[in-house]
């Protein structure tokens, strides 16, 4: 009957015969581990700026007919999480403006007055000056719409014709 003889059998008495019999153990066993360890720490950091930015939709008031005539506009603010800010409104560019009385300029230089206010009931004027007249709030890191409320006075006659004016909104952070 033959012996079945396995690889590291035969290896085995190979080693053994050439090599001398303290090879054997080292590769039946298996080689020893002399193996270490070493570990390092990997620093990860970042930083987040306080960004804003600003947009607005326009005051759109359309027909005046001598009664007063309210509509809504948006100042859009996206600013990072927590991050202050403060939304002032200019007079406008139309002659003579104030934060109080903002004036649209028509045919023949012919004004036709508004407003500008921070609230529905039209009672608090949006202006520049900040901590008297502006908004203000705080970032989400989402686009936060800020209502714009405006209102044509009441009991005016202005010259026929289209009537413009440009307001400049100016977000602080």
């Amino acid at each position: 009957m033959r012996a079945k003889i396995g690889y590291l059998t035969l290896v085995a008495v190979l080693a053994v015969g050439v090599l001398g019999p303290q090879y054997i153990v080292k590769y039946v066993v298996g080689p020893r581990s002399n193996a270490s360890t070493s570990t390092s720490m990997v620093a990860v950091s970042a930083m987040v700026g306080a960004s804003c930015i600003v947009g607005s939709t326009p005051l759109l008031f359309g027909n005046y007919s001598g009664g007063a005539v309210s509509q809504t506009a948006a100042a859009t603010v996206l600013c990072t999480n927590g991050t202050p800010y403060t939304i002032g409104l200019d007079n406008g560019t139309g002659s003579g403006a104030t934060v109080v009385t903002r004036l649209m300029t028509g045919p023949n230089n012919q004004t036709l007055s508004y407003g500008v206010y921070s609230d529905a009931a039209h009672t608090t004027a949006w202006g520049s000056s900040a901590g008297t007249n502006t908004v203000t709030g705080s970032g989400t890191g989402t686009v936060q719409t800020i209502p714009v409320y405006g209102q044509i006075s009441p009991s005016q006659s202005p010259t026929p014709g289209n009537y413009t004016d440009t307001i400049t909104v100016t977000l602080t952070y």
